[in-house]
């Protein structure tokens, strides 16, 4: 009996023992600075701003507040965290006994030739049947001497964990993308502005046109081409009234609301994007970023699940113990203490012969960690490149959208001179035309550049992982 103590002492000092070696998350996963990034010692990032401080315009904020409460998806990332604090918590009663409560009774007749049989005829029992009647209660507990239950809390709370990050992703991008419908629409009604003003230009050359071929100063094909050039551009209001209402419905359904259509009050060339926007260091990105976040705990996870595996491999020390009432006749059943009964008993199990399953679902769980570790790296790479991307298009396209704008001051005055020349008889209606064409294509190609940087700033701060603050 001293020898037995001795050995389950000893086994329960074990407990403190690790049976595999964590993986740490590694260091150096991330760059030192990103592509394209403004070289300066200030490691703020606007990814450390609310969204409601980053994104300032009113009709926004309601959107993307509505966005956040009703949206679908993320009243499921709410549901999941749920789910997986409610696994996580039953994790934890893993520690105490498994307690089970049995009341059985039960009535067997046996064989006249059997040996229960030849008994009940010896004892001189008025009976041929053999009851039993039992209420007991039974206790479970397993020592964790290697760890494995500390291992599933571990594992159960980075789960937890995931789906937190999960619910900060969603938001995350739900942000972004609200923002950048917002931008299309406003580019989209500047764009139908546009078209129509250029309607009204066509509309008063064409008359002009018109009068001169009454006149015949002009053929009937200078007419017809004013008119086709005036249709092009008509074609373009109800095009663009469609996609208006398509990308309107689009941000409804974002919000969780029906289709309807979106009052804004903001024009786009009111909107300004910040001279200088820092996206810190690829180091707090990587804590920031509720996808690296989430594939981090992922490594937490794998880490665990060799712990569990290596731990199946030892011996377990397994306690049980019972005890209650028994009697084969009812009316004694719950006679004390004559009745009562208790036994306890202790076992050490160590697999011996599995057919390798236990090995190697241990080798597995080694390999989905080094999984993990490369997943991890990549998730970290994937990250960096978003934020180079961002920063980049930010730049040229602050340089392009500067041309253009050059390009579409240059048209408009050659518009209005070419309808002077063209009203004074000292320019030809192609040139009319021409100008009128080109002033159209610049100033929606200027507005499409100016929604793009917006974009491109709303994809900075979501690849730096602003939004879910």
């Amino acid at each position: 009996m001293k020898t037995y103590i001795n050995g389950l002492l000893l086994l329960l000092l074990l407990s403190a023992c690790k049976v595999s070696k964590d993986v740490q998350t590694p260091k150096n996963a991330a760059p030192d600075t990103f592509r394209n990034a403004t070289l300066t010692a200030d490691t703020a990032s606007v990814g450390d701003m609310q969204w409601k401080s980053f994104f300032t315009d009113a009709t926004l904020q309601t959107l993307i507040d509505s966005a956040i409460e009703r949206n679908y998806d993320m009243q499921i990332a709410v549901k999941n965290i749920e789910a997986s604090h409610l696994l996580f918590k039953q994790v934890k009663w893993n520690y105490l006994p498994q307690t089970d409560l049995n009341v059985t009774a039960s009535s067997s007749r046996p064989s006249d030739n059997s040996l229960d049989g030849l008994s009940l005829a010896q004892d001189n029992i008025k009976t041929k049947h053999i009851e039993d009647y039992s209420a007991n209660l039974s206790l479970s507990w397993e020592a964790d001497i290697w760890g494995k239950i500390r291992n599933q809390s571990k594992s159960a709370l980075a789960a937890y964990l995931q789906t937190i990050e999960a619910k900060k992703a969603i938001q995350t991008n739900i942000v972004a993308t609200v923002s950048q419908g917002y931008y299309n629409l406003l580019m989209l009604n500047a764009q139908l502005d546009i078209a129509k003003k250029n309607v009204r230009l066509n509309d008063s050359t064409l008359r002009i046109i018109r009068f001169q071929y009454d006149a015949g100063q002009v053929t009937s094909l200078a007419v017809q081409q004013a008119q086709a050039q005036q249709l092009t551009a008509a074609q373009l209001v109800p095009e663009f009234e469609q996609n208006i209402a398509v990308q309107e419905n689009a941000l409804r359904i974002l919000t969780g609301a029906i289709p309807s259509s979106i009052t804004v009050s903001t024009n786009l060339d009111e909107i300004t994007v910040p001279d200088n926007l820092s996206a810190g260091v690829p180091s707090t990105m990587v804590s920031r970023r509720p996808d690296v976040r989430s594939a981090e705990l992922a490594l937490t996870i794998a880490n665990a699940n060799v712990g569990i595996n290596k731990a199946a491999m030892y011996p377990a020390l397994r306690i049980t113990a019972s005890g209650g009432v028994n009697s084969f006749m009812a009316n004694n059943w719950f006679n004390i203490p004559a009745s009562l009964f208790g036994i306890v008993s202790g076992s050490v199990l160590q697999p011996l012969f599995d057919h390798k399953e236990l090995s190697t679902q241990y080798k597995v769980a080694e390999v989905d960690r080094e999984k993990t570790v490369l997943q991890f790296r990549q998730s970290v790479l994937n990250a960096v490149g978003e934020v180079s991307d961002a920063l980049v298009k930010i730049e040229k396209l602050k340089q392009q959208q500067a041309i253009v704008q050059t390009q579409v001051n240059t048209l408009n005055q050659a518009t209005q001179n070419a309808n002077l020349l063209f009203k004074n008889g000292m320019a030809t209606y192609l040139e009319v035309i021409t100008a009128q064409s080109n002033v159209l294509q610049s100033q929606l190609q200027l507005a499409t550049i100016k929604r793009d940087e917006l974009s491109a700033v709303s994809d900075l701060y979501r690849s730096v992982g602003g939004g879910w603050r």
